[in-house]
């Protein structure tokens, strides 16, 4: 992670801040040369974004999985400590080619279970969800949606960081790390899997500390009681859709509302500010055709922009639901991940401005109040678009990528079956 951003006299955190600070331009509340302060203070450093966005997510769900030396997923970017640990790596692969070991015995089903537990009490990315899920297809090992709404139940919110808390990722580096992170959920882990760095993860945790309990919550004073990644169902998503909550406004979380439907991202950009709209923070914005294959490739559009007209008067957040992903430094209650997705015939296609759609996240639930045969009926109506690719790669892509429910990979890449080894014999 990068070192954290200044502005005046506030630390700033990349892009959570920058899409904050975007919508107070919008709103009229600052100008031209603000923005330029803040981009210029904004990124100071090398490094990714600093604050619990999708790539502190991911390596700390790569340290939980046990694949790297202790520490190593949270040391900023231009600390010496790189160095050390790359050291530090590059012996210990050594040590590991002689005692032949292989992913395999790291990257288990419970090693999948403790990454799961680490990125929902971190509050991290709603990324992470469809990465998961798609490296453990590869492992051999089954990991669903089920699993994570299973684990997040079980697991408090811990690490006070932006996008859901207050801190960044030098301030957790110094608290103590993943390390320290770990040893607060010892009695959800398991302890006697294997790491890359120890015969098992209790000897990799053993005297790992805490040094600030503000940034490491203690297990009795949890930034949420519950994991900071939701997933929901209901008729609008029958194979799931995810949320991360603990970055959304509270008063939402529970909430219904009038559809306005997007059928793509541009149609979206240009009409959001037109005042015919009429929207008012009521609404839930609802975008399609931006999934897996209706992307394609699943972009990032997930954190709709509210209207400028909105903005003005104050309005931060509405209930925005997509089949898209978004960014782990975006906030708000955005509905993400919708499957199956609108453009293979997913409910999504079938939702129309106007249409009352209920959120509720403690229920775990995405409903849109449409009778099942008025929905038929639509269904009966509906024209699937035709295929974006003829040949190639772009024809390969649409042909074997899966939904976001089951990690947005490759058929032919997820499946069982062993790869012959070159060398044998």
């Amino acid at each position: 992670p990068m070192l954290p951003g200044h502005w005046r006299n506030e630390v700033l955190g990349s892009g959570t801040d920058m899409w904050k600070y975007w919508d107070d331009k919008r709103a009229g509340l600052i100008g031209d040369c603000e923005m330029g302060e803040l981009e210029n203070g904004l990124a100071r450093s090398p490094g990714h974004c600093m604050t619990m966005g999708t790539a502190s997510t991911l390596t700390a769900a790569a340290e939980a999985l046990g694949v790297t030396v202790p520490g190593a997923s949270s040391i900023p970017a231009v600390d010496s400590g790189h160095d050390r640990m790359a050291a530090r790596s590059g012996l210990r692969i050594v040590e590991l080619v002689w005692q032949q070991m292989t992913l395999s015995r790291i990257l288990t089903a419970d090693a999948y279970e403790d990454a799961v537990a680490t990125v929902l009490a971190l509050g991290g990315s709603t990324n992470a969800v469809i990465h998961l899920i798609a490296m453990a297809g590869r492992s051999g090992v089954k990991l669903t949606l089920d699993d994570f709404d299973r684990i997040a139940r079980t697991v408090p919110v811990l690490a006070n960081l932006r996008p859901g808390g207050k801190y960044l990722m030098e301030d957790f580096h110094f608290a103590g790390g993943l390390p320290g992170f770990l040893a607060r959920l010892t009695d959800v882990l398991h302890l006697d899997r294997p790491t890359v760095a120890h015969p098992t993860m209790r000897e990799q945790l053993d005297g790992a500390l805490v040094h600030d309990a503000d940034v490491i919550r203690e297990r009795d004073d949890p930034l949420a009681e519950e994991g900071g990644v939701a997933v929901l169902r209901g008729n609008l998503c029958p194979d799931g859709a995810v949320i991360k909550h603990i970055a959304a406004e509270p008063h939402l979380l529970r909430h219904t509302g009038p559809a306005v439907v997007f059928d793509d991202y541009q149609e979206m950009q240009r009409t959001i500010n037109d005042p015919a709209l009429d929207l008012t923070p009521d609404h839930v914005l609802v975008l399609r055709n931006a999934g897996p294959k209706g992307g394609p490739g699943m972009p990032e559009y997930g954190m709709l922009p509210i209207p400028d007209y909105l903005l003005k008067r104050g309005v931060r957040d509405m209930v925005r639901i997509s089949d898209a992903r978004m960014s782990g430094t975006s906030y708000g209650a955005c509905v993400l991940h919708i499957a199956p997705e609108s453009f293979v015939g997913g409910p999504l296609a079938l939702v129309r401005t106007g249409d009352l759609i209920t959120l509720d996240v403690e229920a775990r639930r995405l409903h849109l109040d449409v009778t099942d045969e008025e929905l038929e009926a639509r269904r009966a109506a509906w024209t699937p678009p035709p295929a974006r690719y003829g040949r190639g790669y772009g024809a390969l892509y649409q042909d074997q990528i899966t939904q976001a429910d089951t990690g947005c990979d490759f058929t032919f890449l997820a499946r069982s079956g062993d790869v012959p080894d070159p060398y044998a014999g």
